[in-house]
């Protein structure tokens, strides 16, 4: 490749030597041309003169460049020039400081949070949705997987249904969800009650209505679409709009009706709260009895009312109160609470520890100590901390309202059955006392 390319020069060179050897001539001729035939003078290219605009525009240029390099900053050395730069230089010190301790700040927080799961009793609060699937997440885990699932099935034919539940899953705030199904209850119903009026049959979307309480809402115009409506452009005072049409090809009375139905009836996809099983050993239960931030997670709205409570409360203490008033204000409190870790510890001081939600009945309770026990029939009971016996006509009410809550240690007792019963094996399953964590 290399002597191709040299060969490729070499042939240009000679080309170029060739034409400009001059004219030529025969060998037997006796006279050669003149030099000045063979050679013709060069004539220099005369340039154009440049246009009063360039000449004007490279004048500024030339200053402007002129005037760079003789208008050099010098330092001021002025006492009130020094300070200010040192001034400023301090301040810069001073901002990458805090972000070096900010930093520093950050990732002590960070390790402090690691050491504190180490005594966490529960990590986070964990839910099952039977309608969707069996695995156990956190709630912000379901919802994003319950909102997949429902857009998902917007494919198949059940898509007014499907768009029913999108608007109770999909969307934050009862009375925004309450407004907007409302809101397309009567669309629907002026169609039902006047099938022949066209003004019925159309809605404008710049509405203020619609703007309001239909469109920022999930599902509402997939709704709408499963209905019949179809989306056009028309003249409204001399400007064209975009309208909703409902289309009676698309969709017919029946189906109205059956869609509004659907829409009154649908509901949220209901979470039961997994019991985050757990078996601990004494040692274990006195170490893991915090509860994470996640276990009394509260939106922003909640802690507003919260600090509003708070400064109630403040001025109620400064003055005297009933009874009653003393009541309704432990109701209040009660109200902060979600869930609540129940430990139950056997004879053989190993615990057993389950999630509840505070609405739960004392029967679940009752029922999950079953679930676990080697003999489901062994006659048992189980003791408060203040030493009460939970009764049977406890079991129906709510762990909130027997004051089982955030936390609750338990006493699991069959003291007067001891000499019928064999406990040599335990109480718990098997497969219950491999959950006992390694240490």
């Amino acid at each position: 490749m290399a002597d191709k390319i040299k060969a490729f020069f070499q042939k240009k060179k000679t080309n170029t030597k060739f034409i400009n050897a001059g004219k030529g001539y025969k060998l037997n001729e006796t006279s050669r041309p003149e030099t000045s035939e063979r050679i013709q003078s060069e004539i220099p290219i005369k340039r154009a003169e440049p246009t009063d605009e360039a000449k004007v525009a490279g004048q500024a240029a030339l200053a402007r460049l002129q005037a760079k390099q003789t208008d050099s900053r010098r330092f001021n050395t002025s006492y009130a020039a020094i300070q200010a730069r040192v001034k400023k230089e301090l301040e810069m010190e001073r901002k990458a400081r805090q972000e070096q301790e900010k930093i520093a700040s950050a990732k002590s927080a960070e390790k402090a949070k690691e050491k504190d799961k180490e005594i966490l009793a529960v990590t986070d609060v964990y839910f099952r949705c039977p309608y969707i699937s069996d695995e156990v997440l956190t709630r912000d885990e379901w919802k994003k997987k319950i909102r997949e699932f429902l857009y998902e099935q917007l494919k198949e034919e059940e898509a007014g249904l499907t768009s029913c539940l999108i608007i109770h899953n999909c969307n934050a705030g009862k009375t925004k969800i309450q407004q907007c199904i409302e809101t397309l209850e009567k669309y629907i119903e002026n169609i039902l009650k006047n099938p022949g009026v066209e003004k019925y049959q159309k809605i404008r979307m710049c509405n203020k209505i619609f703007q309001e309480k239909v469109m920022p809402l999930e599902g509402a115009l997939e709704f709408l679409q499963a209905a019949g409506f179809e989306k056009k452009k028309l003249l409204h005072n001399e400007v064209e709009e975009d309208f909703l049409i409902w289309n009676p090809d698309a969709s017919t009375i029946d189906d109205l009706t059956i869609l509004v139905e659907a829409l009154r009836s649908a509901e949220v996809i209901p979470l039961e709260v997994d019991r985050n099983l757990q078996v601990l050993l004494p040692t274990q239960a006195n170490e893991m009895y915090e509860l994470s931030d996640n276990f009394f997670t509260i939106t922003l709205e909640e802690l507003r009312r919260e600090q509003k409570l708070r400064t109630e409360a403040v001025e109620r203490n400064q003055m005297l109160r009933t009874k009653a008033m003393r009541e309704k204000d432990e109701e209040r409190e009660l109200k902060r609470y979600r869930f609540t870790l129940i430990r139950i510890r056997f004879p053989d001081n190993i615990l057993l520890q389950g999630t509840f939600s505070v609405h739960e009945k004392c029967r679940e309770l009752v029922d999950f100590v079953k679930e676990n026990l080697i003999n489901a029939d062994i006659p048992f009971f189980l003791i408060l901390p203040q030493g009460q016996k939970l009764q049977e006509e406890d079991y129906d009410k709510t762990l909130l309202e027997l004051r089982l809550i955030p936390t609750c240690l338990l006493k699991f007792s069959h003291e007067n059955y001891k000499r019928d019963l064999d406990v040599s094996a335990g109480y718990l399953k098997e497969t219950v006392l491999c959950l006992i964590r390694n240490t």
